[in-house]
């Protein structure tokens, strides 16, 4: 069985993924990690070369491809991931998956120090990043609440997020 977790960029997935892993001693795999290991080019360098479009075509090839390895694993995905090509169905019917669910304000907190890092703000102001993040959480929710659960981020630590998505996990 995967778990995967979901959620807009800034969640914490990959970080809480990786503790998640640690405690359930589970491979731990960053599908952004894992397009950059195969593409053999970073996120951005994706992007400005071959655009938005060929990125998530990839995205959706990688997805399937680690869905479809024997191997119980937990899995990060990018924000817009769950977003693209039939990516939802594939989570729902391969893994048990959780939304990590924070709101505007938290995700603009954690965003706005890494803006550089991440193609799609990089250029944004902090008014203009508010509005994006508002934006795209909108278009994005219907996507994300297809999960199996959704947790909370806002005013959680790591550690808290992480025992609730153990307990959660135990359960099923």
């Amino acid at each position: 069985m995967k778990i995967i977790l979901i959620g807009y960029m800034g969640s914490g997935k990959s970080t809480v993924a990786k503790e998640l892993a640690a405690a359930l001693s589970l491979p731990f795999i960053d599908l952004d990690d894992y397009i950059v290991d195969k593409e053999k080019k970073s996120i951005k360098d994706i992007f400005e070369a071959k655009g938005e479009i060929y990125f998530r075509l990839q995205e959706s090839k990688y997805l399937k491809e680690i869905l479809e390895q024997e191997t119980d694993a937990v899995l990060a995905l990018g924000g817009g991931t769950p977003c693209y090509a039939n990516n939802m169905e594939l989570i729902k019917k391969e893994s048990q998956s959780f939304y990590l669910k924070g709101g505007i304000a938290t995700i603009c907190n954690r965003l706005r120090s890494e803006k550089q890092q991440r193609p799609l703000i990089a250029s944004l102001s902090d008014e203009q990043l508010t509005e994006f993040i508002a934006k795209h959480l909108f278009e994005r929710r219907n996507f994300y609440e297809q999960a199996d659960q959704s947790i909370s981020i806002d005013n959680k630590s790591i550690h808290e997020l992480l025992q609730e998505l153990l307990v959660k996990v135990k359960k099923n």
